[in-house]
């Protein structure tokens, strides 16, 4: 009777210990990360939705858990970001510079959290930022241009007059001119992210005052900017993700800016070392942060290929 008794407990032990295991929630060990999207969101053809493309990547790949806020479903940048660190996210991301005040708030109050600011520098010690060199890829952006141009006028379209945009239209005009200093580049500022009516009456104009290339870091306004382009027959060159199929008749190249390759790599890090690295992270063409789309549209002769490779990598190996 002993016997059986001691028989009993044993397969009573092992139930329970499969019992335990089977309510293990699987979730609870894989790294999650939080995002606060850009102004626009999910839809902008641009920014928020490449770096969403790099987190469904991680999850796919590297089994990474992650959830979003936009600001539509929230009051503020502060409530969404506070939201995701309720929600214990091992790492939140903020996208865009226009978040750095409230990412700042939070991680003020959170100092054990760790959180990660794209498109600007915060001197938080639990903020990692993420810059690229914009101005690297407009200026390969202002090659093309200035290769493609009859009427040797281009446009630029910025969507906010402010230092990070600036650097695209300046790397831009340095690119168009390094080709041709004689060349004209009408700049305009939509304060307008979210726009494409806009971006497409301003791109009008443009095209009216002769520019037959034209150029936009405006987020979906720019997307208005493309089609415009196509309608009138002139050439454009896509931001922040290949953009072609926007504008399939209109759209030479896009200058690639990987915010999608960025957040792969912040997932990676945190799979691998369960943190990511501290500090200012500022990514160009070397590092595989900036780059340009497949030439389509327009035929480069073999001698206009090579100045556009050579420029390329003259500016990878700048410090």
């Amino acid at each position: 009777m002993k016997k059986l008794s001691a028989f009993m407990m044993i397969i009573i032990l092992l139930i329970s210990g499969c019992s335990q295991e089977s309510v293990t929630n699987p979730v609870d060990k894989k790294m999650k990360i939080g995002i606060m999207l850009s102004d626009v969101g999910l839809g902008d053809q641009s920014f928020s939705d490449a770096a969403f493309r790099g987190l469904e990547k991680a999850r796919d790949e590297i089994g990474i858990i992650f959830d979003y806020r936009e600001l539509k479903d929230t009051e503020t940048y502060e409530q969404g970001i506070t939201e995701l660190v309720n929600e214990q996210y091992d790492v939140i991301v903020g996208l865009g510079f226009m978040v750095q005040e409230d990412l700042e708030k939070v991680a003020s109050k959170f100092p054990d959290q760790q959180f990660i600011l794209v498109d600007a520098v915060s001197e938080l010690g639990n903020i990692t930022s993420i810059t690229f060199k914009e101005d690297q890829g407009s200026f390969l952006a202002g090659v093309v241009a200035a290769l493609s141009t009859k009427t040797e006028k281009l446009g630029f379209i910025g969507g906010a007059d402010v230092p990070l945009i600036n650097k695209f239209e300046q790397g831009f005009i340095e690119g168009a001119k390094s080709i041709n200093p004689s060349i004209e580049v009408a700049v305009s500022y939509a304060n307008d992210f979210g726009n494409d009516q806009l971006g497409a009456s301003m791109a009008d104009e443009m095209i009216k005052n002769e520019a037959d290339v034209l150029y936009a870091a405006a987020g979906f306004t720019g997307v208005g900017m493309l089609k415009k382009a196509q309608e009138k027959e002139v050439l454009a060159i896509g931001v922040d993700s290949d953009q072609y199929f926007y504008a399939e008749k209109a759209v030479v190249t896009s200058m690639m800016k990987n915010v999608d390759v960025a957040m792969y790599q912040i997932a990676e890090q945190l799979v691998e070392k369960g943190e990511v690295q501290a500090g200012h992270i500022e990514l160009g063409i070397k590092e595989d942060g900036i780059g340009l789309a497949p030439i389509r549209v327009k035929h480069f002769t073999n001698d206009e290929q090579k100045i556009i490779d050579e420029w390329k990598d003259k500016l990878s190996n700048e410090s």
